[in-house]
Parts: structure tokens; sequence; C-alpha cells
């Protein structure tokens, strides 16, 4: 993570557009600078978040378009890994502050936050409870967050790296339908998902929606399609630098709310310390 905002500014200013894994950057500071050396050159940066691509989200997206869902009301998350000492021996930079520069928020939950943030709008505030109870590292490996979005939604987090099994899991509840994934770990949107009506006569129309949605590549395939289309000036639904500048500032805020003990408000003040760096000692 701390290579990637220098490479990615080298390529900008070689007049390239520029694929970024994630985390984007190492701080929000970072992540402007970014925007920034975007602007001035012209040049697009695509944030890499495949897992907003799968068949999975391409329903629930055009039950979106459709009307069918009406406004997000409430969400439960849950990235429920297992990563063991043989996980942390393999690369010695993984759980520390230094070279990966966070650990369960920063690394693994990024992706299901981001996903939130795509089908439930903005996050406005958040609290949060981190701890490092499964490996000794440095970084965190469990949490449990809360977060009030822009329009109201409340949306909780659970996070861990201390599970018998991989498995992510979303339960979506919106004013007309709820809709519940599967517990796929890393492509949750190509899993089975079901879509329950809160009323039921509207069940067969939420059903020939999600029959009928249209469904391209997903995952990484789905990710490259929708960075071509962008490119060639086609309608697209790619990642934009505008959402990764987004997913560090709510990582931030996070870190930021678990040592403070107070909710924090998005977007957050440049002012603030922990702009600067999220690592201990950065944040007032």
């Amino acid at each position: 993570p701390a290579m990637h905002v220098p490479v990615a500014c080298e390529a900008l200013a070689a007049g390239k557009h520029v694929i970024v894994e994630k985390p984007i950057a190492g701080s929000v500071a970072e992540a402007d600078r970014l925007v920034k050396v975007s602007q001035e050159t012209g040049r697009r940066v695509f944030p890499v978040f495949q897992y907003r691509f799968g068949r999975a989200f391409a329903q629930l997206r055009a039950l979106e378009a459709a009307g069918l869902t009406g406004a997000p009301r409430v969400a439960s998350l849950e990235t429920h890994w297992n990563r063991n000492a043989g996980y942390y021996a393999a690369a010695s930079w993984r759980g520390t502050w230094d070279r990966e520069m966070g650990g369960a928020i920063l690394s693994h939950a990024i992706h299901i936050h981001d996903l939130i943030a795509r089908f439930f709008g903005p996050v406005a505030d958040v609290s949060a409870m981190l701890a490092t109870s499964i490996n000794p590292i440095e970084t965190e490996d469990c949490a449990a967050l809360a977060f009030r979005m822009r329009g109201g939604a409340l949306v909780t987090s659970s996070v861990t790296l201390g599970a018998a099994n991989d498995a992510s899991r979303l339960r979506l509840v919106f004013e007309h339908l709820t809709a519940e994934s599967g517990s796929n770990p890393y492509a949750p949107g190509e899993d089975f998902w079901r879509f329950f009506a809160r009323d039921p006569l509207r069940q067969p129309v939420i059903d020939r929606a999600v029959a009928e949605a249209p469904v391209g590549p997903e995952g990484f395939a789905g990710f490259l399609a929708a960075v071509a289309n962008a490119l060639d000036g086609e309608p697209d639904d790619a990642v934009s630098l505008r959402d990764g500048l987004n997913s560090i500032e709510l990582v931030s805020a996070i870190y930021l709310a678990d040592r403070t003990g107070a909710r924090v408000s998005l977007p957050l003040d440049r002012d603030l310390p922990i702009c600067a760096g999220w690592r201990p000692g950065s944040a007032a």
C-alpha cells in the first residue's frame, strides 16, 4: 500500500490512465494528492473494488432502477475470515503498521464497506471498537462497527480474522424488500441471493425483475470491462477515484472513532491529524 500513490502519480504524469489496488492510499492526504494529480493530468484512476461486479449486484441494481427497493433502512454486514499464524509468516509485511499500514479494516473489510456505500449511499458518521485478539500482530484483527448513512439508514459491520471458516454475508433491508446474500467470502456478488418482498403481492414483480436483470462479466473481468467502457466513452459502472477516496476517509474515521471513543462525522475535516495518517500516533 505504501507504494500505491507514488507509482500511480508517476504513471499519471506520463499520461497514463491508472488502475490502483485497494487501498488506494495510506492516508486521506495521500488520496487527496492522487485526486489532484488526476485532475491536473486529465487522466483517470480506477480503484480495484471487484466485489461490485456479480450477478446478485446486477440484480439489485435492476431492482433499484425499477423503483422496487425503496429507501435503504438497515443493513448488517459480516466479514468473518480465518487468518492463522501461517498467513502472517508467509509475508513479513502482513499485520504491520509500517508496511501493510492496517489490518482487518484496511485489507479485508474494505470491500464489503465499499459495497454498502454503493447501495446505501455515503457514510455520515461512524462508531467503532477494534481489537487484536487472534494473532500476535500489530494491527487489528477484530472489529464491531456502526455507521449512520447520509440518507438516514443504519448499518452494523462485524469483522474478524478468527473465524473457523471464511464467510462474507450481507443482509440489506430496504423500504420494499430485503436482500440476503449467501456466504461466499471473496465474491459475494457471484453468490445466489434471495430477495424478499415486504408486501407478498409484490413478490412476483420482484422475482421477474431479478430473472430478467442483465448480467455482465463478474469479479475482475467485470471490473476491467467497466474500465474499458469508461475509457471508450460508453455507459459504465466503473469504480471512480471518488469511491476510492471515500473508502480511505471511512478507514480513517473508523480508526479515529476507536481511539477516541467518539462518533466521527464524514467527510473528515482535513485539519484533523488522522488525515495525515492513521498509524498509531497520528490521531488526536
